[in-house]
């Protein structure tokens, strides 16, 4: 087998490149405790909340920062989920108790919470690709304690073969055209006259195996659903940058889930989440997360290497 080269290896590794995954800042638990403060007070649940702080920073690309929201849901009681005082700021509307009512549930068990972490990690790969979501969920498994993760059902739920392949894409087409309505057809077409196998893959790769539930018997002990799903794709799309039509379509698929009577019944605050008020608060924890974790310099998915003023990366001028 061949050998890279010391210069080839060090390119790769080169600072400028940003080669590795982002550390936890150390304020990076306090920033997660003042969303979890803020979602009680807009009465959404941990699982919501859990699913946006997840999707945010597997897209930014911070394994060890998964372990930190972890340790943080630990500490949170149904009564008190942060002694800090919520600093997000407040969408222009107001926001009283009577639209959204505080949160009182109790926490769901570890294993839950991480099986939560784990599967909204894999739901990432549909909006942000594999890489990242490889390196989170190893540096999250790696950052567990032992007796948390193997407590995590591990069956795979997601297998496709003969038996069941036209039913994979059957449901995966119902859930393009509940997120897509009433531009289902018109938005594959489009697609299509891209690459015409563009919305075949689309469709059969990520909709039908990835993002639609599965239909195993007994279902997975951790789903996320279709309210959740849309939420995955708001958190990674808005981290991301640079695609704000995919992310409109998907603050649209959000709200239809409750409009064509998809959206799973068990998401605490997934119908305020699904309002105008609710949508900005997502975003806002969103570019919470990302300022956190990058100390405010932006996200490192859409510039990889990062803009440098002399049009070179990170400062670094090309050297072609």
């Amino acid at each position: 087998m061949s050998k890279l080269s010391e210069p080839l290896k060090q390119l790769i590794n080169a600072a400028h490149a940003r080669p590795g995954p982002l550390s936890p800042p150390a304020n990076i638990r306090s920033t997660y405790s003042r969303i979890a403060a803020s979602a009680q007070e807009q009465g959404v649940g941990l699982p919501a909340w859990v699913t946006i702080s997840t999707a945010a920073t597997i897209t930014v690309n911070s394994p060890g920062s998964l372990v930190e929201l972890f340790n943080l849901t630990q500490t949170l009681s149904s009564s008190s989920p942060s002694s800090s005082p919520s600093s997000l700021s407040s969408p222009p509307s107001s926001s009283s108790s009577s639209s959204s009512p505080v949160s009182t549930a109790s926490p769901p068990p570890p294993p839950e919470i991480a099986g939560l972490i784990r599967e909204v990690g894999l739901k990432c790969i549909s909006f942000n690709g594999i890489p990242r979501t490889i390196n989170c969920l190893a540096g999250f498994r790696e950052g567990l304690p032992r007796e948390i993760f193997d407590a995590i059902p591990t069956p795979p739920s997601r297998k496709i073969d003969s038996h069941n392949a036209d039913q994979v894409v059957s449901r995966g087409r119902a859930l393009w055209n509940s997120i897509y309505r009433p531009f289902e057809t018109k938005l594959y077409d489009k697609l299509g006259q891209s690459h015409p196998n563009l919305p075949v893959h689309i469709l059969a790769a990520h909709y039908g195996t990835l993002l639609s539930d599965p239909d195993s018997t007994p279902p997975p002990a951790v789903q996320v659903g279709r309210v959740l799903t849309s939420i995955v794709g708001i958190a990674c799309l808005r981290a991301q940058t640079g695609v704000a039509p995919q992310l409109i379509s998907h603050v649209f698929g959000l709200r239809k889930a409750y409009e064509d009577g998809t959206a799973e019944k068990a998401v605490e605050g997934g119908e305020w989440l699904a309002t105008d008020e609710g949508n900005q608060w997502i975003l806002q924890v969103v570019d919470e997360i990302v300022y956190a974790l990058t100390g405010g310099r932006g996200t490192t998915f859409a510039p990889g290497s990062g803009s440098g003023s002399n049009g070179g990366v990170g400062g670094v001028k090309p050297k072609l």
